[in-house]
């Protein structure tokens, strides 16, 4: 693998955001950054590959402005652009990011519930890569880095791949990482039928909150700069990751590997998170 950050763009908002982001993260790794392009028969009217390198052309004009940016406000980064042609972008974009650390998109998200605002080609990719995806909502640009990083951790299988990039990314951007588990009381019979047992809620409270404790041990030893803010909360993790995203830096959620490449194999959570939260998303594939 080359230690290099990916970074897709297409002239949209999203995608010049993302290549922001990604600049900004490269240089947090002191590794170069590539800028990649799929330039599928929609980009320009002469389907010449050569055109593409051509300034004049609608494509080439947005390639050097984007790349013109990020030099302007990162001159030391060592910057990459890269065209390949392909009616398949998905595929393109999973196998090129196979050669980097790190495969960074634009995403249509608005925050909210609004609406289902993530392209389809971001959802396949996170869906599909074998290294995090970070999906960038254009209004997420400008976030300051030293705002928290929130990660939603599973305390009955806390996957490590998960929690240590998350703990990277906190120790990166001198931040606090919160560590959020939401969890539902289970119900019980009653006069009122399935209601929530307010009697036992303590209980299960601190039950649960033990097991965030316990998915926790060990990672502040690794990471002793990251001050850790265990979220033990009753909610939907979907619901509690996307309002805590309004003030964060980063929403870190992890997506179980499949060893078929059929259908989207993004979990509930993970997919409504990276459609309605305000910051930036990644996506962590682990066993």
């Amino acid at each position: 693998m080359t230690r290099s950050v990916l970074a897709g763009i297409d002239g949209s908002a999203q995608s010049t955001a993302a290549a922001h982001w990604a600049a900004d993260e490269a240089r947090r790794r002191g590794v170069p950054l590539r800028l990649l392009h799929v330039r599928t028969w929609l980009d320009d009217t002469r389907p010449a590959a050569e055109d593409v390198a051509d300034h004049r052309s609608p494509t080439g004009r947005m390639l050097s402005a984007v790349e013109r940016e990020i030099r302007e406000t990162h001159p030391a980064l060592d910057v990459r652009v890269e065209v390949v042609e392909s009616e398949e972008p998905v595929d393109v974009l999973v196998e090129a990011a196979d050669e980097s650390e790190l495969l960074v998109l634009g995403s249509r998200g608005l925050g909210g519930f609004a609406g289902l605002l993530v392209g389809s080609v971001g959802l396949a990719a996170a869906a599909h890569g074998n290294v995090p995806t970070v999906l960038v909502p254009a209004a997420a640009a400008g976030r300051p880095a030293g705002a928290q990083v929130v990660v939603g951790v599973d305390t009955r299988a806390p996957a490590a791949d998960v929690l240590d990039f998350a703990f990277h990314q906190a120790a990166e951007r001198r931040a606090a990482l919160r560590a959020v588990h939401a969890w539902t009381p289970p119900p019980v019979w009653g006069y009122a039928g399935w209601v929530a047992p307010a009697s036992e809620a303590e209980q299960f409270r601190v039950i649960e909150s033990e097991l965030l404790t316990r998915a926790m041990t060990g990672w502040q030893e690794k990471y002793p700069t990251v001050a850790v803010v265990e979220d033990c909360r009753i909610d939907g993790a979907a619901g509690a990751l996307v309002d805590l995203s309004a003030e964060a830096a980063l929403v870190v959620v992890g997506r179980r590997r499949r060893p078929h490449r059929a259908g989207l194999r993004l979990g509930p959570v993970a997919h409504a998170v990276l459609h309605h939260a305000h910051a930036p998303v990644a996506v962590v594939p682990h066993d």
